[in-house]
């Protein structure tokens, strides 16, 4: 999925304030994209419901530490 959006994105809000380091999200039905903020035109990532779910799960039940 390329080219110009009609979607409303949001930047995440563990984005750094740098500017280099910024993802951003939009919700479709049944999912949700994401992609480099500064990329607005390249590749977008698909993410089903479910998979949404269980990153935000996981994400909320044991933090932003790495493994």
């Amino acid at each position: 999925m390329t080219g110009p959006s009609t979607h409303h994105w949001f930047k995440s809000s563990y984005s750094g304030g740098s500017g280099t380091e910024c993802v951003e999200c939009t919700c479709i039905e049944g999912g949700i994209l994401v992609r480099d903020s500064k990329r607005e035109g390249g590749a977008v990532l698909v993410v089903k419901s479910p998979a949404w779910r269980n990153f935000i799960d996981a994400v909320t039940q044991r933090g932003l530490r790495g493994r």
